[in-house]
């Protein structure tokens, strides 16, 4: 299989400065590190042909080399420092850490020798249903969550496999020298640690699933679909591990009346023909309770009431959207002989003619105006 470019690794170009080179190296040394990606095998395969594209790129002779016979410059080894030849699969962690540590600038990886890895216990996804009320006025929930706890009386001790690594160098002989390729401890399953005693009733990691109620409080102004974290209340990690996450993810519960765009909200309001003809004061809903408005004398069908501020706070704090009242006439569909009677009477008088007036919008101008 074709090697990949070392300029497409890092994301930079051949003009890169030695600057951008290393500023592109820590940027993918720093995404795909192997504390940041516990077991993911494809993240650390990144990460070691990032170093080994910055060792190339990095350094004025191994650049020129490679700028003009691309990867066949350093066929047959010793051109790399790592001392086994390129591929990703034949990087030394240890080495790149040794070497390279400087990149990370202190944020917490790299360092040379054996470290002890810390593993992250598995997150939880519950889901929870709100009403648009509890969305616009946040709401604090009580969730009942089954997680896995680390139970008393179980003890750990550092794995003998691995040292505390989580991990154990394989070396293989290939054509172009020893190679080393790191793999998961299969004692420890990458925790670093074992189990010395462990207590009844808990699984093959010491760990007990229990039932426990967590507090959450939901901002204001969540939208359907809309992930939170609650940390540290997920399962537990066995060992000196960290618990992982409570991943609640919000669902929106359909109203009676009210449907919600965006930070809008929409409500239609159906009133009868004499009504619209006379005028009327309707009650109507709002998620912060029921409000009276007006209507004047010969409301049309189709007219569009906003009420500024009535509508979902913005999530991040940018005020709140509207309540846009949507106008309906209802026009009467059975009627009696003296009603019917009425209206044919009606029918040719002027005042029941239709007389749009010249400032009066038509409905697309509505519609653009709404979103405008």
């Amino acid at each position: 299989m074709a090697k990949q470019d070392y300029y497409e690794i890092l994301g930079v170009t051949k003009t890169a400065t030695k600057v951008e080179i290393k500023k592109g190296y820590r940027k993918m040394a720093v995404k795909y590190h192997p504390d940041k990606n516990p077991g993911d095998a494809a993240a650390e395969e990144k990460f070691k042909l990032a170093a080994e594209a910055y060792e190339v790129l990095s350094d004025e002779n191994k650049k020129a080399k490679y700028d003009r016979y691309g990867h066949a410059a350093f066929e047959g080894g010793g051109a790399s420092g790592f001392g086994g030849g390129f591929g990703g699969g034949g990087m030394n962690m240890d080495d790149i850490f040794s070497q390279f540590g400087d990149i990370f600038g202190g944020g917490g990886f790299g360092g040379g020798g054996r470290r002890q890895r810390t593993v992250k216990g598995s997150n939880l996804r519950v889901r929870l249903t709100l009403t648009l009320e509890e969305i616009a006025n946040g709401v604090e929930k009580k969730i009942k969550v089954k997680r896995k706890k680390q139970a008393a009386g179980t003890t750990y001790k550092t794995c003998t496999t691995c040292d505390g690594a989580g991990q154990v160098m394989r070396v293989t002989n290939t054509i172009l020298g020893r190679m080393q390729t790191a793999a998961t401890c299969q004692t420890c399953g990458g925790a670093g640690q074992q189990i010395d005693k462990r207590a009844p009733g808990t699984d093959a990691q010491g760990l007990l699933q229990e039932e426990e109620t967590v507090s959450v409080k939901i901002p204001a102004g969540v939208v359907d679909g809309m992930q939170l974290k609650v940390s540290g209340k997920g399962n537990d990690a066995p060992g000196n591990g960290i618990a992982g996450d409570l991943l609640v993810v919000i669902q929106e519960e359909d109203h009676k009346y009210l449907k919600r765009e965006g930070d809008n909200l929409h409500y239609d309001l159906y009133i009868s023909f004499s009504e619209a003809v006379l005028g009327v004061s309707k009650e109507i809903e709002t998620v912060t309770g029921k409000v009276r408005i007006k209507l004047e004398p010969g409301i049309q069908s189709g007219k569009i009431l906003r009420l500024r501020n009535k509508g979902i706070p913005s999530i991040n704090g940018y005020g709140k959207g509207d309540l846009l009242v949507h106008i309906n006439v209802w026009t009467p569909q059975e009627l009696n002989k003296e009603q019917k009677k009425f209206f044919q009477n009606m029918e040719n008088h002027d005042h029941f003619a239709p007389n749009p007036k010249d400032d009066e919008k038509s409905f697309f101008e509505k519609v653009k105006d709404m979103f405008s």
